[in-house]
């Protein structure tokens, strides 16, 4: 190793005028000098420059600085002792010290508490500290932060004093923990659970963050984890009934609750416990296999919470806890785009505490060949994130790391990561042979003993307990776990319906009748004049843009013409229901202008900056929040899901850039959003708007791959719209609030359209209409002599009908299917019953054969008209073909494609 130095002797001088600084005004100088002058008595020595004194005074100042920073390298961390500790860069001679100097005494050992002692004693005191089995590694944190754990790990005491009380509890949590591990493994003998064994500590770290917390205002945790330990942390910390837990591992659970379900270390669970210091209610996410997708989920529940104890300041009410697996958290990309949220306005929740599980491996692969960093918690280094490196098999040092975390994200509301490492008892499930791939580390780990074993002895040893406490306390467990088996063999349980409470009080269930039936989203006309006068007025306070002047005329213009564009459209639904009582939440990438400069929600001044938004004026109770998001979609779709699943109230819409980009989030749509009530009986009411529209703008801006989100559909999961005109906007929006259930909404939102000359509503048929599944032919009084039907969705309507203008006809019809899911098939049929001189229906799109709407609608019509006995009629096609690009690159061959349609459709005029 090359030698070291924070300091040298060329800045000497340097270091005098810091000093001097430091002595009119210690505040006036950095907190990492403060640090160096405290309690030294420099005066003299500094004023002699050659002195050998001065010069090793700061040399070992720097050994010091190098053990705060690294000393984590030489730390006795990994249980199963399989990393070896760096030892070398320690040797004395990196600081230009040697054995010589270990008896000579140092002033500068006053900063850990050691002034004018020997050099042996403050490296002695130093490794006690920084190499022991709880460790900072803060290296790159700023200067406040470092000096915030340096003072914890320097004081003389722990902020945590582990009483025997404490200790005791810290037994039986490990016993109960183990004892359902055991007893599992032996009665269902290969069967998944995930074990939390060698990582046991746990669940002692989760009960530390309750009764941590409590005293510092948490009212709320809310958790987000993979399997590992999961079902265990639902019995023994969520006190999820052990009843249910063993009744899923029998297959024998008695459930009429017509969910399809899910696995079992999969499933979420809430519950209150009780403290000294008050209750604590803990959520523990639902969370698929996809290991790291929870996280940012986990975080907009969080929000949504804090926003319900009405703690949007300090955000110290509910705190999120992120249990990460080691090779999952450095490996998947949620993570980092997770963490970049953390401080952002719209997103941040005040900090989340991290956990990292280091069992050493990902299922078979060990780090070596799963991160090019050093530990699997350097994702950290991200955000500056602190990190506490534990021992997994101290089980006091990983309490006391969890009491530090919640008090560090109390105090500074950023994250913080615990860095459990620890090790995996069994394979990366039970029934796998981990020797196959680690025969070294699974020759340790049969060696080595488990953590109740090893803190049972410890606490024999100092009296908190005796031997014959420990064997009947878990046997104990071991018997009341045979009984509840038992139990459940004989009787099964019977899974209650999900209760709607809370902010979801008088909410239900959605069914399918209730897509057939017409949802009340008029409003007064005279309010919705008051509220465009929001758009259409200038603030008077800040500096506009001039053309941000001119939208405003603009917007005036349409309500005294009576057209209102797509824009307006929409934000009049966000004003009318701000007005009625229902708060608005708008996030994604660009949305306060709109990517296509069509929104201007917000405006800004041209001289200050500043930010104005019309909207926010309306109602001083509720509010209309708009927010530019990171450039992510996984990790912001994720956070929209969990803020929109624990608050119902609010209106919640996420808007991808161009809708091709919202597969960035494609686990979060078919994991979370179109599953999740089946699978966890969890009801969402996102918003998706997904520009979509072919214009000849290639392959990655023209599709928002409508085919998906249909290929998604079933059982009434969701709603897919590709909208036409603003009112229908207008009403979608307003019938997700004015229902009494929620279901994700996915709208295919325009383009060109947003401008289009047609694409215009009028105030009545906002205030006065309702939302359209179906938009019968406008040029057609009736459909009495109609023999061709042409269904289509979206912009391809507005392509065909400029051209049929000039060749009206009665004998075809052009029909738009807003709704394509649920399929309105009442008002199909009552078209297709309508047109007694039917030959030919045909379904029109703009996408390719394989995309778009086709394949999902063509199998729906063919046996709709089976049902209305219209034996001679099949479905036809016509559109693109059969493509493995969605779109073409060059805007010629896209303007030659697109006639082919209009002009296959015209044929029938």
């Amino acid at each position: 190793m090359e030698k070291f130095s924070y300091l040298n002797r060329s800045n000497l001088e340097y270091i005098e005028q810091q000093y001097q600084n430091f002595l009119k005004d210690p505040q006036s100088i950095e907190g990492e000098w403060r640090m160096f002058f405290e309690g030294v008595e420099f005066a003299q020595s500094l004023t002699k420059t050659g002195d050998s004194l001065s010069t090793k005074e700061i040399d070992v100042y720097n050994l010091i600085q190098y053990y705060r920073d690294y000393g984590h390298l030489k730390a006795n961390l990994d249980p199963l002792r399989l990393a070896k500790p760096v030892s070398d860069n320690f040797d004395l001679k990196n600081f230009n010290l040697s054995e010589k100097d270990l008896n000579q005494k140092f002033q500068v050992g006053s900063i850990i508490g050691l002034a004018n002692s020997p050099l042996k004693d403050i490296i002695s005191k130093l490794e006690k500290i920084y190499c022991n089995t709880l460790t900072p590694h803060v290296a790159g944190c700023e200067p406040r932060i470092r000096t915030w754990f340096h003072k914890e790990f320097e004081q003389s005491e722990p902020v945590l004093k582990l009483s025997k009380e404490l200790k005791k509890g810290i037994f039986e949590s490990l016993a109960k923990t183990e004892s359902l591990e055991k007893f599992i493994h032996t009665r269902y003998v290969g069967t998944k659970r995930f074990s939390v064994e060698g990582g046991d500590a746990l669940l002692p770290m989760l009960e530390r963050a309750v009764l941590s917390g409590t005293p510092l205002g948490v009212k709320e945790l809310v958790i987000g984890m993979a399997h590992r330990g999961r079902v265990n942390v639902l019995a023994n910390f969520m006190d999820k009934a052990v009843e249910v837990i063993f009744s899923e591992f029998e297959g024998n659970t008695i459930d009429s609750t017509e969910y399809d379900g899910d696995v079992k270390y999969h499933m979420g669970y809430s519950s209150d416990k009780q403290t000294p210091h008050g209750p604590c209610h803990i959520s523990l996410a639902f969370n698929p296999s996809h290991l790291e997708a929870v996280n940012p989920v986990v975080c907009g529940m969080t929000r949504a919470k804090q926003r319900r104890n009405k703690d949007t300041e300090e955000r110290k009410t509910v705190i999120a806890i992120q249990i990460h697996g080691d090779a999952a958290v450095i490996g998947q990309g949620v993570v980092a785009e997770t963490l970049q949220l953390s401080q952002l306005k719209g997103y941040t929740t005040g900090g989340s505490i991290h956990i990292v599980i280091n069992n050493q491996v990902g299922f078979t692969t060990n780090p070596v060949d799963s991160r090019s960093t050093r530990y699997s918690s350097d994702i950290s280094k991200t955000i500056k994130a602190p990190v506490l490196l534990v021992n997994g098999d101290d089980v006091e040092a990983c309490v006391r790391a969890m009491d530090m975390a919640v008090r560090f994200r109390q105090e500074f509301k950023q994250d913080i990561f615990i860095d459990k490492i620890c090790y995996r008892r069994f394979g990366h499930n039970e029934g796998d042979e981990p020797a196959f791939t680690q025969p070294l580390m699974y020759d340790a780990i049969k060696k080595h003993p488990p953590i109740l074993k090893k803190y049972t002895e410890k606490i024999v040893a100092e009296g908190v307990i005796d031997e014959e406490f420990a064997k009947s306390f878990y046997q104990q467990k071991i018997d009341n776990l045979q009984i509840i088996l038992d139990g459940v063999r004989k009787s099964p349980p019977t899974i209650k319906p999900i209760a709607f409470d809370g902010l979801w009080k008088g909410l239900r269930r959605g069914t399918a009748d209730d897509f057939t039936k017409t949802t009340n989203t008029t409003i007064d006309k005279k309010i919705l004049l008051k509220l465009s006068e929001y758009l259409t007025k200038e603030p008077g306070e800040i500096q506009l843009h001039p053309k941000i002047q001119k939208l405003i005329a603009s917007r005036e213009q349409m309500v005294e013409s009576n057209r209102l564009d797509w824009a307006m459209g929409e934000l009049l639904s966000y004003a009318s229901l701000v007005y009625e009582g229902h708060s608005v939440r708008l996030s994604g990438q660009d949305c306060k202008r709109g990517t296509f400069t069509h929104r201007q929600a917000v405006y800004f001044d041209t001289k200050t900056n500043e930010e104005y938004c019309p909207l926010k004026q309306i109602n001083p109770d509720k509010e209309f929040c708009i927010y530019n998001s990171s450039l992510s979609e996984l990790a912001v779709v994720g956070y929209e899901y969990g803020n929109s699943s624990s608050d119902p109230t609010f209106l919640t819409v996420w808007e991808a850039q161009f809708g091709d980009f919202s597969n960035g989030a494609q686990i979060i749509i078919d994991q979370f959003l179109c599953s999740g009530e089946q699978k966890w009986a969890r009801m969402n009411g996102l918003c998706l708007l997904l520009p979509h529209g072919y214009e000849g703008q290639g392959p990655e801006h023209s599709s928002a791959r409508l085919e998906r989100y249909l290929q998604l559909c079933a059982q009434e999961n969701m709603q897919v719209c590709n909208l036409t005109t603003p009112a229908n906007l207008f009403h979608a929006f307003r019938r997700q609030m004015k229902r009494d259930f929620r279901k994700p909404l996915v709208i295919m939102s325009p383009k060109s359209l947003l401008r289009h000359p047609d694409v215009v509503s009028s105030m009545e048929e906002l205030a006065e209409g309702r939302f359209k599944e179906v938009i019968v032919d406008p040029r057609l009084a009736d459909m009495s002599s109609v023999e061709t039907l042409f269904l289509c969705s979206g912009k391809i309507y507005y392509d065909i009908d400029k051209e049929r203008v000039s060749n009206p006809t009665k004998k075809a019809a052009l029909v738009r299917v807003e709704q394509l899911y649920p399929l309105p098939k009442a008002q199909l049929a009552s078209l297709i019953n309508a047109a007694p001189k039917l030959k030919n229906l045909v379904w029109v799109q703009e996408e390719p054969q394989n995309m778009g709407s086709w394949h999902y609608i063509m199998p729906q019509l063919m046996t709709l008209l089976d049902d209305l006995g219209v034996k001679k009629v099949q479905p036809k096609y016509i559109g693109r073909t059969f493509r493995a690009s969605p779109a073409v690159g060059s805007p010629k061959v896209h303007q030659k494609e697109q006639a082919e349609i209009v002009n296959k459709v015209l044929q029938y005029f």
